[in-house]
Order: structure tokens, then C-alpha cells, then sequence
């Protein structure tokens, strides 16, 4: 029989695999990679009934057109997503974000743009059919690693699907809270101390907009100029995901999930792992605001953001 696949009717602006990420190669300087958001990340995949670690499409933006061909599937799309189902008989149906839906051959998802944030997920029904690298199913357009030879999907592609032939559809739900906050909360930097106070006092307390210059890679701001007192280049240190670099012309960088293993620039904090999904949601134009918390303050916020992850995925039913 012959497998399922979406053909792709339309790529969207940057449409790849995702999934946890692979977090042990950072010594060999390869990024961990994986979903821009783990939260809707995982909760597409339970929407479908899947192991919380199957790969998802990830889109930004715009979203792919697909069409169904050989088999019958169930999907589900989490973020805060404008879709459309095409039915066969040309029926159209509004889509519905945190909400499973049945496939026929034939069918279309149009993904046609997020709304107030930049990425979405689509998650099939025992996931698509593509392997690993390196223990991980992401793609890193950067360095070219991953399924679809590491590079985002195109027009025409085909990205297979392991399952062909579900015989009832999957009706669950999840009423997901979307937040936009614009406070981030970070913990200081290892060069936080670079920074003059007036820097400091301005990086708290005024406003960093959102540049167009964002990616998988790294979201830049503007705002006011962060002084460095001491030196605007260090000896190329290890970064981590969410870390804020400041280079010379004082306007911060904050790193994502493909960014660089290693930097020169000085480090004046670093985003709070429960934020770190709401950062990467933001669309360019947006304002923002820093918050300083303290590390146990960091441990307790995330101890309660993964108890909320799991109010989200034993409320899915």
C-alpha cells in the first residue's frame, strides 16, 4: 500500500521539523535545535494522542498549504493560529486551535497565517515518517541537520506520515489560555558587570522593541543603548538558549533554539526557562520589558509553569 504524505500546495515562510531538540551535542558545537515553543509542541502531539516526543511541523508566520493524499489521518494545530480545512467536496471549515480533526485523502489544511504570534504546530496522529539525526528528528537550517537534508519544506515537497489508514477520528480539546505578556524575566549574566549602571538602570526600566530581524537563531531589539564599561568583546564563551548578548552598538540579542554554540559578546542575563516559550511567540513590533528574579525565584516559577503544562495535558480528554 502506498504510504500517506502531504504534498505541499504552499511552503509558508519557514516550515521544518521539531521536536525536543538534541541537547548533548553542545561540546562538538551543534545547537539543541527543537520546537521554538516546547509547550505547544507538546500539547499538538497529545491533542493526537502521540508520545509527547514525536516530531511536529513547525511554521512561522504563514503557514503551509497541504494536501492529504493515500490515507486518512487525525491532526491537531496548537499556537494562536488563522487555518482552514479544504474538504475534497470543496466544503471549507474554520479551523480551530487545541482541537483534534479528522483527514480524508484529499482534504487540505491551509495554514493560513499565526495571528498575535510567530509560530504554530501541527501535530499528525502517530507522527510523520522522517529520521533522526544525531537523536533528534529537528531540522537546523544553519547547519544543514535533520530530515528534508536540514532544510525548511518547499513547494511540492512531500513529507510522509507513518499511519495511511485511521478508522475513526480523535475528538479531544484543550481551552488553552494564550498569553502575551511582555514582562520577561531573566536572572543576571556572567558579565553583567560590564554594564555602567546607567546601562543597567535603563535595561530594567525602559522599553526594547522588537526588531524584524528575528529567527530560529536569535531575536534582536532596539532600544536605549546598554553602556559597556569594560569590554564590548570577551574570549568566545559557551551560550546557552535564552541567553541576552550585548555587542558594540549596545542593542541586545537574545539567543533561540539554533543559535551558535559559542559567542564573544558579553552576557548581561539570560531568560528564565518558563519565559523562554512566551519570548520566542512574540511577533516584531512588539514592546517588551525586563524583570531581574533571583535563581530560587527562577526554580519556583518553573516549578509552576510545568504544573500548569500538566493541568493542560490531563485536561486534554
Amino acid at each position: 500500500m502506498n504510504k500517506a504524505y502531504f504534498e505541499i500546495l504552499r511552503a509558508g515562510v519557514n516550515t521544518t521539523i521539531q521536536d525536543k531538540g538534541r541537547n548533548h551535542l553542545y561540546h562538538v558545537g551543534i545547537a539543541v535545535s527543537g520546537a521554538i515553543d516546547q509547550r505547544n509542541y507538546i500539547l499538538s502531539n497529545r491533542l493526537v494522542e502521540n508520545q509527547l516526543d514525536e516530531p511536529v511541523l513547525e511554521f512561522a508566520y504563514q503557514g503551509p498549504l497541504l494536501k492529504l493524499r493515500n490515507g486518512k489521518i487525525n491532526f491537531a494545530i496548537s499556537g494562536d493560529i488563522f487555518f482552514k480545512i479544504i474538504r475534497k467536496n470543496l466544503e471549507v471549515e474554520e479551523g480551530e486551535c487545541y482541537k483534534s480533526y479528522f483527514l480524508d485523502e484529499e482534504d487540505q489544511i491551509d495554514i493560513i497565517s499565526t495571528k498575535n504570534s510567530t509560530y504554530g504546530y501541527l501535530a499528525v496522529n502517530d507522527g510523520f515518517d522522517v529520521e533522526k539525526t544525531w537523536g533528534s528528528y529537528s531540522i537546523n537550517t544553519k547547519a544543514n541537520i535533520g530530515p528534508n537534508n536540514g532544510k525548511k519544506y518547499s513547494l511540492n515537497d512531500k513529507i510522509f506520515i507513518k499511519k495511511i489508514d485511521i478508522k475513526s477520528p480523535i475528538n479531544k480539546k484543550i481551552n488553552f489560555d494564550y498569553s502575551t505578556d511582555s514582562i520577561i524575566r531573566i536572572i543576571k549574566g556572567t558579565n553583567f558587570d560590564y554594564f555602567s549602571k546607567d546601562a543597567i538602570d535603563k535595561f530594567f526600566n525602559e522599553d526594547f522593541l522588537i526588531t524584524n530581524l528575528v529567527d530560529r537563531m536569535g531575536i534582536r531589539l532596539k532600544g536605549p543603548k546598554l553602556e559597556n564599561i569594560k569590554n564590548t568583546n570577551i574570549k568566545s564563551e559557551g551560550l546557552v538558549r535564552g541567553v541576552i548578548q550585548v555587542p558594540a552598538d549596545g542593542n541586545p540579542i537574545i539567543m533561540m533554539s539554533d543559535h551558535g554554540t559559542v559567542g564573544g559578546y558579553p552576557k548581561i542575563g539570560v531568560v528564565i526557562t518558563a519565559d523562554l516559550d512566551l519570548v520566542g511567540q512574540l511577533t516584531p513590533g512588539t514592546k517588551i520589558n525586563f524583570k531581574e528574579v533571583s535563581l530560587e525565584e527562577a526554580q519556583n516559577i518553573f516549578k509552576a509553569y510545568t504544573e500548569d503544562t500538566n493541568r493542560y495535558l490531563n485536561e486534554c480528554n
